[in-house]
């Protein structure tokens, strides 16, 4: 993963930092069941996306798997890209590293029609 994640041990239990001291953007990203998002990618963002929730599906590439609570999927800029939930609403975390834009896209595949 290009952005270290850190997890620390403290007395009263631990933390995660996903960011530290870098340009980033967060947000939580809610998708309905039986919804997907577009297959896209982005020019000048990296991706962290960690399920809240069990049963989402993510696609990177090639790859397509259901995500469990609490896992996280690194999505580098330029990767193809979707999130859906096939079966049950779900939500992720999503961090954004570099500049966040939210026409930074390109779509390749929209069930919405969009361009």
């Amino acid at each position: 993963m290009d952005h270290p994640i850190k997890f620390e041990e403290r007395p009263w239990g631990n933390f995660t930092q996903f960011a530290f001291n870098e340009q980033c953007t967060v947000k939580i990203l809610e998708v309905s069941a039986g919804e997907i998002l577009s297959l896209q990618s982005h020019e000048n963002r990296d991706e962290l996306w960690e399920a809240v929730d069990d049963g989402l599906q993510v696609e990177i590439g090639e790859e397509t798997r259901i995500l469990k609570r609490g896992e996280r999927v690194f999505i580098p800029k330029g990767s193809k890209h979707r999130l859906s939930a096939p079966t049950v609403s779900g939500r992720v975390l999503e961090v954004s590293f570099g500049e966040f834009d939210e026409h930074d896209e390109v779509r390749y595949e929209d069930k919405y029609g969009r361009i």
